[in-house]
């Protein structure tokens, strides 16, 4: 008696191998990034929904998830790569142990070229910030807010100290309002513009620091 017939088996299961998937490219994912990022400064991160963001891209909402796994994801991603950005440039200015106001001044261009390269992760940013740091995932932006106001307050503390700036000068009030009227450029500012971030950093600096440097 001959055994039953057995099914045809598949080029798969034939070779023992399964085909190769192909992931998403690093520039499609960073295409999509950005225009996620468009999505959420304009319409707030909890109006902003999966198939908003797919709409914009110009995709069906499941292809979407082919990249991220949720608009959590996205965000996240979003704002630790502009955060992650920023710290390379403040620390590198923090390492060159410039005196008090040439610091100052090198944080306020590094601010404006961040702004320049992530203005859509700024606006986020200002405006999320508060509530996101309630989740677990986004506390890393109260860690980071921390160490950005421990470098600005160190800053101008130096710069009383060693007579660069004026003594009666109160430091939290110039943090507030250098920090405050620093960022608040990413909701006007467009790259491309007819003002690069440095020329918009010179003459910010060239009105604040009149204001708080110590006169001949």
């Amino acid at each position: 008696m001959s055994n039953p017939k057995q099914p045809t088996s598949g080029p798969e299961q034939r070779t023992g191998k399964k085909k190769a998937q192909v992931s998403p490219s690093p520039e499609r994912r960073r295409e999509l990034l950005g225009i996620a990022a468009d999505v959420f400064a304009e319409q707030g991160y909890n109006a902003t929904t999966v198939r908003k963001i797919a709409d914009a891209a110009g995709m069906l909402a499941g292809s979407l998830y082919y990249h991220f796994d949720s608009k959590e994801s996205m965000l996240e991603e979003i704002l630790r790569t502009f955060l992650t950005e920023l710290w390379d440039g403040y620390d590198a200015v923090l390492r060159a142990q410039l005196g008090p106001r040439a610091t100052l001044e090198a944080l306020v261009t590094e601010s404006f070229r961040e702004i320049d390269r992530h203005r859509a992760a700024v606006a986020i940013y200002q405006k999320e910030s508060r509530q996101l740091v309630a989740q677990e995932r986004f506390q890393y932006l109260a860690d980071s807010q921390q160490r950005f106001e421990k470098a600005w307050l160190t800053t101008l503390e130096r710069g009383v100290a060693e007579g660069v700036f004026r003594d009666d000068l109160d430091i939290r009030l110039a943090y507030r309002f250098v920090r405050d009227t620093v960022w608040v450029a990413a909701s006007w500012y467009r790259p491309g513009g007819g003002h690069s971030p440095e020329e918009i950093a010179r003459q910010y600096l060239s009105m604040v620091l009149d204001g708080i440097s110590v006169r001949p």
